[in-house]
């Protein structure tokens, strides 16, 4: 695609040589008025290089730069030196360029060769995949797509939370309440009774807490019994999250959880010791992080058992020895923040320099409107109801307005869980937010459905059309106002994605395709596409059809489908 910026700015460059050409695309801007122009350059830094004032510096700038067939027009306002782009040169690059890329309309290749493991959802075992969940979920999901589509190779990877003391009580509460029977017929709400069944009556008698660390500790010496009992929570924890994932259409390339590494751990704990930074604390092991304001990392019990942390820095290692990452992106919640700073330090310490690699992408918690989730209390929300409530109020929306359409089942499932995921994304990810039934299920306003409902209408638009769109357009046509709001949205649809992924931030996108859904409704509402004029009727289907392509990308990116009729 013609490169409009990067022209004004090679333009700016012939006459200004105190700046890089870097520089100066760093310093072009979008201005917040369409009547200022396409773009902007602002002056502001070269006050003190030529000792003059900044709209003195953009008038005599502007007065050498040169014509291009790119730009329209140039003009200086208040120290900007604005540039408006020719329109019909816009329009023709950017629908050219979509209806020749299609589904990899902006996408690119400046992750070639670069491998990024994206650790998400990361549910744990025996317990409810819980609307707290869906955050990782989601969040990550969408940042691995984003990523791929950029040219990286993407490794998705559960790290799911499969040991640790919890497995040792759950086992001490299945043999002293459980039945095999119970388990079989509801594996997830038996397993939550009896976690919760376990804490309370450890609330009586605690030494039942020192049964549960007892039989963790048979765990990591592969007791039979224990290792039996330990498998088969994990296998029918694993059923119950896969309808989940099959819901949501994700999939991962690993499964490896934390019990996966836990024959891996004493070579990581060696090579502490040869690099002489463990020191022994009351019989437990620990990395003193005094001197970087962080308290000490517990690396090894005083009883031998393991932690978070010492799986965590094992799997890091792991990953960067087999997969040699680039970047080795954790999604996972604000709350471990302190967490992640410690054991990054630890790797660091360790000699390792690829630990400035390992990111954590944070985001705020979800809480109910009753409280915060909390499972050993059994306050949760379980993550498969919301999404099939969300799927049937869909249904019952879809029945009323159009009953007569095909597949209702299937679009109800697109849209309604659309819904949520687009709620999940549409915001900035650390903020907190608490869960309501009521906004998850209202879909009125800057929703997924919204979205996927302006895509519809493009689909209708082009199948009532009937005819073949082509490139072969008078792009003249489309440089009226509404039209050419509506290119220029299309034409910024790979940096929001290059935006998305620096920043590990999916609302961009989200963002981006509401921005993109709203100007096109309003060139829809405005102006009549199937007319009987030939050229204008020709022109204006060319942009349905790159609007059309590119939301359906921009969802794809956020993992919604785009539905072709509601």
């Amino acid at each position: 695609m013609k490169d409009f910026k990067l022209e004004i700015a090679e333009n700016i460059s012939s006459q200004v040589q105190e700046m890089t050409l870097e520089e100066i695309i760093s310093l072009i801007e979008v201005p917040p008025n369409k009547e200022m122009g396409d773009y902007a350059f602002p002056c502001f830094k070269l006050a003190k290089v030529y000792r003059k004032s900044p709209n003195i510096i953009a008038q005599e700038i502007s007065s050498k730069l040169q014509n291009t067939e790119s730009i329209e027009s140039i003009n200086v306002l208040g120290g900007y030196i604005n540039f408006f782009v020719n329109k019909k040169q816009l329009a023709q690059t950017v629908i050219k360029e979509i209806l020749d890329k299609k589904d990899q309309y902006g996408s690119s290749n400046i992750g070639q060769g670069k491998k990024v493991i994206v650790e998400f959802s990361s549910p744990n075992i025996a317990k409810p995949f819980h609307i707290g969940h869906i955050r990782s979920t989601v969040i990550g999901n969408s940042l691995e797509k984003i990523y791929k589509f950029l040219g990286y190779e993407t490794i998705s990877i559960n790290h799911l939370g499969d040991y640790g003391t919890q497995f040792g009580k759950l086992i001490v509460a299945f043999k002293k309440w459980g039945s095999e029977e119970e388990v079989k017929k509801e594996p997830i709400p038996t397993l939550l009774k009896l976690y919760i069944k376990f804490h309370e009556e450890a609330e009586k008698d605690p030494s039942l807490e020192d049964e549960g660390r007892e039989w963790f500790k048979k765990l990591e010496e592969k007791d039979e019994e224990a290792t039996r009992l330990w498998q088969w929570f994990r296998d029918v924890s694993l059923e119950e999250f896969n309808r989940v994932y099959d819901m949501l259409n994700i999939k991962f390339d690993s499964y490896a959880g934390e019990s996966f590494y836990s024959d891996k751990m004493d070579r990581v704990i060696e090579i502490m010791k040869e690099k002489n930074i463990l020191k022994e604390s009351k019989g437990a092991l620990i990395v003193d992080l005094e001197d970087y304001k962080m308290p000490p990392a517990l690396i090894k019990k005083s009883d031998g058992s393991t932690l978070y942390i010492t799986r965590d820095i094992t799997a890091a290692l792991y990953r960067k020895e087999h997969y040699d990452f680039y970047k080795n992106i954790y999604v996972v919640a604000s709350q471990q923040n302190l967490h992640f700073q410690q054991w990054f330090k630890v790797i660091e310490l360790m000699g390792f320099d690829w630990a400035k690699d390992c990111i954590h992408v944070p985001f705020g918690l979800v809480s109910l409107e009753e409280g915060t989730i909390a499972t050993r209390k059994g306050r949760v929300v379980f993550l498969e109801d919301v999404l099939n409530k969300a799927i049937q109020t869909t249904k019952d929306i879809i029945k009323e307005k159009n009953p007569n359409l095909e597949n209702i089942d299937e679009v109800a499932k697109q849209v309604g869980i659309g819904a949520v995921v687009f709620q999940e994304l549409s915001n900035n990810r650390i903020k907190d937010y608490t869960f309501s039934w009521e906004r998850t299920l209202n879909f009125d306003g800057e929703t997924g459905p919204y979205v996927q409902y302006t895509h519809v209408r493009t689909c209708s638009l082009l199948r009532k059309a009937n005819e073949q769109v082509t490139e072969d357009i008078d792009f003249d046509l489309l440089t009226d106002d509404d039209a050419i709001n509506v290119i220029t949205i299309l034409s910024g649809f790979n940096k929001a994605v290059v935006d998305a992924m620096r920043k590990n931030e999916p609302h961009i996108v989200a963002r981006y395709v509401v921005d993109l859904s709203q100007a096109f409704n309003k060139f829809y509402h405005d102006n009549a596409i199937i007319v009987e004029d030939e050229n204008i009727r020709k022109a204006r289907l060319a942009l349905v059809k790159a609007t059309k392509q590119t939301i359906k990308n921009a969802l794809s990116l956020l993992g919604i489908a785009a539905p072709e009729r509601m």
